[in-house]
């Protein structure tokens, strides 16, 4: 069907709310995720006018609703997302859902990190382009986190950097972030899941400061405590001790083990 059609008759559908099969529907979806232990997400959610109005609302007038703000205290799983909704006599329909994935590492409310993740709702998708559901309603897109750790401050505190990627129907690690897309008449009554897996080792955020030994890395000394950066450069016999989050001092990330072999 054609785009501009296409949007004059949703746009004739939300305006009158008569003569349309979508009106009989939920206005509601259900936007869930299956997330690591210590993990979490924040939504925010854009409503943008119908196409053909000439609305003018100001931002006070046209809030992103927020599902887990308080993240730390009082996550939950599922939200309810409203499709359409109407602010001051103006039309409104879903645009995006900006997913903020955070994950803590420690107990310090500063020990933790986060990466984000994207859906798109438009009233016309190309089929090879939007997601697709199953029998019972529901629609999944994934992705892959995984750790960066890194030292900071003088004695050296381990600090970690959360990266999410999108994988694809095999699970294999895609460009971009966790990314879905769908119609607006495609979701009404349905839910969509995001599932996230953990990839299985951690990495150095920064390369030549960190050395592979067995049981784990080595933190490369550089030219003393001071030296944040503290590139190897070619020095695989001085290393440094470094802090965990929890305050031990150790030597090999992450276990915390002494191991002599050395492997450049």
């Amino acid at each position: 069907m054609n785009r501009v059609i296409h949007r004059f008759i949703l746009g004739s559908c939300l305006a009158l709310a008569v003569g349309c099969s979508a009106v009989g529907k939920s206005n509601t979806f259900i936007f869930t995720a299956d997330l690591p232990p210590g993990f979490a997400y924040v939504a925010t959610v854009t409503y943008v006018p119908v196409w053909g109005q000439s609305c003018n609302l100001g931002k006070r007038d046209n809030l992103k609703p927020q599902f887990n703000r308080e993240w730390r205290t009082e996550y939950k799983p599922d939200a309810q997302i409203e499709i359409r909704r109407t602010r001051k006599g103006c039309d409104l329909v879903l645009d995006s859902i900006q997913l903020d994935i955070n994950a803590s590492y420690g107990k310090d409310r500063s020990d933790f990190s986060g990466d984000s993740g994207f859906i798109a709702v438009r009233d016309y998708l190309d089929s090879h382009d939007k997601g697709t559901f199953n029998a019972a309603g529901e629609s999944q897109f994934s992705g892959q986190c995984q750790w960066f750790f890194r030292t900071i401050g003088p004695q050296r505190y381990i600090t970690k950097i959360l990266y999410c990627k999108n994988t694809d129907a095999q699970g294999n690690v895609t460009k971009g972030r966790p990314f879905a897309a769908y119609t607006l008449d495609q979701l009404p009554g349905k839910t969509v899941k995001l599932k996230i897996k953990l990839a299985d080792e951690e990495e150095p955020y920064m390369g030549d400061t960190w050395v592979k030994v067995p049981g784990g890395w080595k933190r490369c000394m550089g030219e003393n405590f001071e030296d944040q950066d503290a590139f190897c450069f070619g020095n695989y016999k001085d290393f440094s001790t470094f802090k965990m989050p929890d305050g031990r001092n150790c030597s090999i990330y992450p276990g915390c083990t002494e191991n002599k072999e050395v492997t450049p």
